[in-house]
């Protein structure tokens, strides 16, 4: 690739220009500190030393999947023999306690259980729902909608009318992993294509409903993979403006079969947090998911231009299980003592970022 003047590159993301693909690659050339002060002085335009975190209660209500993804350590189907399906009483049982608790979202993520039957996710959320009126339920990723889609001789369409039918506020923004094609043989070969999902959530906008985005990095894509990402991603919000926030999610290496030697520095984790920010002037906001990339360095990110740490969870399954720290969330005194202690200010959100409380 050619090398570019990094001082007319520097001077084009200060003037607000949009930068293509072969500019974003050269972002990564720059020195940390460069880039860290590019993307906090845009995160401080909009945000100033705000940090957004909600009341939440992460749900994975089986575990029981048909698709085999390498980096996938939750899944029953292959390495753990310890499959689970839980029942609708379980599932309202779990959403009870959350709301008790404060939880203002029930984010529900499941595997891809042909099992399960197509009532026992939509019923779910509808008696939650039923319920818990004011509960948001955020459920349902592009993955899994294609899932139920193809198991049930169902158009997107129609899953997506269903969903809204039954409940579902929003949507996560998990099994976009990485969406060249190339890259996504290799890891998650028989999942939702980069073009299915990305046609799923345009549809779930133009019905008015608001989602998030991942990326899913360091195993083995490249740089220009990620960059690849966040352009397709920029493309598409043009067009709908849907998106509430971008969600780099760093790899988690244990109990998996993907096999990556190498894995990426802090360095190379809040390079790529910032570089989000440059590029994606059009995703409000930019999530450093502490569950992938530990409290500490999500702390950190919030100088890289990070403007949302997620949120307590309480419980937590799918990350955990390759080995992140957030099988039992975090207390909210401490998340909140953390954010204050790191230079910030702790504001509490609803699921659709409208503030709550300042602390």
């Amino acid at each position: 690739m050619i090398k570019m003047n990094k001082i007319d590159l520097i001077k084009k993301v200060q003037s607000g220009e949009r930068l293509n693909q072969q500019e974003g690659e050269a972002l990564y050339d720059l020195d940390l500190y460069t880039l860290g002060e590019l993307a906090d002085g845009i995160r401080k335009a909009r945000y100033g030393k705000k940090s957004y975190f909600n009341i939440n209660r992460h749900i994975n209500p089986t575990n029981v999947c048909k698709d085999i993804c390498k980096f996938c350590a939750y899944s029953a189907s292959r390495k753990n023999p310890n499959q689970y399906t839980m029942s609708h009483e379980e599932i309202l049982e779990i959403a009870k306690h959350s709301w008790e608790n404060g939880a203002k979202e029930v984010h529900i993520v499941s595997a891809h259980n042909p099992e399960a039957g197509l009532e026992w996710y939509m019923g779910a959320f509808r008696k939650i729902k039923e319920a818990y009126p004011d509960l948001h339920v955020k459920a349902l990723t592009a993955a899994e909608v294609n899932f139920l889609a193809e198991e049930y001789d169902l158009s997107h369409d129609a899953v997506l009318d269903m969903m809204i039918e039954n409940g579902v506020d929003s949507m996560p923004g998990g099994g976009a992993e990485i969406f060249d094609e190339e890259v996504r043989d290799f890891i998650c070969k028989g999942k939702v294509t980069s073009e299915q999902w990305l046609d799923i959530h345009r549809k779930w906008h133009q019905r008015g409903k608001m989602s998030n985005v991942t990326m899913l990095f360091g195993h083995v894509e490249a740089r220009r993979h990620r960059i690849d990402h966040m352009l397709r991603l920029r493309d598409l919000q043009d067009k709908t403006g849907g998106f509430n926030a971008f969600i780099p999610l760093v790899y988690q290496r244990d109990n998996n079969f993907l096999k990556v030697r190498e894995f990426p520095t802090g360095q190379e984790i809040l390079k790529t947090y910032a570089i989000s920010r440059i590029l994606l002037d059009n995703i409000p906001h930019l999530k450093a998911y502490w569950v992938t990339a530990s409290i500490g360095l999500a702390l950190i990110a919030q100088e890289f231009g990070a403007d949302d740490l997620d949120g307590t969870i309480e419980k937590e399954s799918i990350q955990s299980a390759a080995g992140a720290a957030s099988s039992h969330g975090m207390d909210l005194n401490e998340f909140v003592g953390l954010i204050k202690n790191s230079g910030f200010t702790p504001v509490e959100r609803d699921s659709l970022y409208n503030e709550i409380k300042v602390y």
